[in-house]
């Protein structure tokens, strides 16, 4: 597609070129890629794994994915009135199979533990999901720096071949025009880099910020589901402290504020 593209903008500037540029025509894509020479080929390449990779990420990071609407009702569900089935509650987190219910299954398995390994289990689940909600963005970066300096190569190559006929030739008349038919023709590449770099830079960041919004998302209801589990799980503990006399309960707020730091995104690389 940014192929397509690359070609419609150049064919265009060369059909409005009148007689003086008929030397130097570019009449179709296939031309285009033709004139361009070797380097168009892994610009070419960039250029259909930055769109699959664009698709595939709009497809993953849809929120209905990753935060299904009707999945925290469900787990309530699950949990029943008294928030205590924390089996079905982990079945149903397996059935769902989701980012926030593979966060949340970690909490369920760790919430009778103390709280440094809830926070540790809590903390790795939502990195590990992070991560793959960031799947395939290096592969994007590594798209945006390549692109440019492979049409730039393809440019050099084109000027020293240009250079080289002008120089092989024999007799002078002509050799202005041969040469900028050359430097004319070597410049497509550099066009065509940038026209594969630019929106995949714009495709990169759209992405690590749409991860970013969802881990946000899925902070606050880690938080809001773990504080509202150890209250009921706390409930009997606290009161028994309470008629013994042997000390302060323990405050749900202190269990559940390890899941704060759980999934907090990292910068855009």
């Amino acid at each position: 597609m940014l192929m397509a593209a690359t070609g419609a903008i150049i064919l265009a500037q060369s059909a409005s070129g009148g007689p003086a540029a008929s030397a130097a025509q570019i009449n179709s894509l296939w031309d285009l890629l033709v004139k361009g020479g070797p380097m168009m080929i892994p610009i070419g390449i960039c250029s259909l794994v930055a769109l699959a990779v664009l698709v595939e990420r709009l497809l993953v990071l849809r929120r209905s994915r990753v935060m299904p609407p009707n999945f925290l009702p469900g787990l309530a569900a699950a949990l029943g009135r008294d928030r205590r089935d924390t089996e079905s509650a982990l079945a149903y987190c397996r059935q769902a199979d989701n980012p926030i219910a593979n966060i949340l299954a970690a909490a369920l398995r760790r919430i009778h533990e103390p709280p440094d390994r809830l926070e540790k289990q809590v903390e790795q689940a939502g990195e590990r999901e992070m991560l793959a909600l960031r799947k395939h963005l290096r592969t994007l970066s590594v798209i945006v720096g390549v692109a440019p300096m492979l049409g730039l190569l393809g440019t050099v190559f084109g000027m020293i071949e240009a250079f080289r006929t002008v120089a092989s030739a024999g007799e002078a008349l002509g050799q202005t025009e041969a040469l900028a038919k050359g430097i004319y023709e070597a410049l497509i590449t550099t066009a065509a880099g940038l026209l594969v770099a630019i929106p995949a830079m714009i495709a990169y960041h759209w992405i690590a910020a749409r991860v970013e919004r969802l881990v946000t998302e899925m902070d606050a209801v880690t938080v809001d589901f773990v504080e509202g589990l150890c209250r009921g799980a706390v409930r009997e503990p606290a009161a028994a402290a309470r008629a013994s006399g042997d000390g302060a309960p323990t405050r749900p707020a202190d269990v559940a504020g390890v899941a704060v730091r759980s999934v907090e995104a990292p910068s855009a690389a």
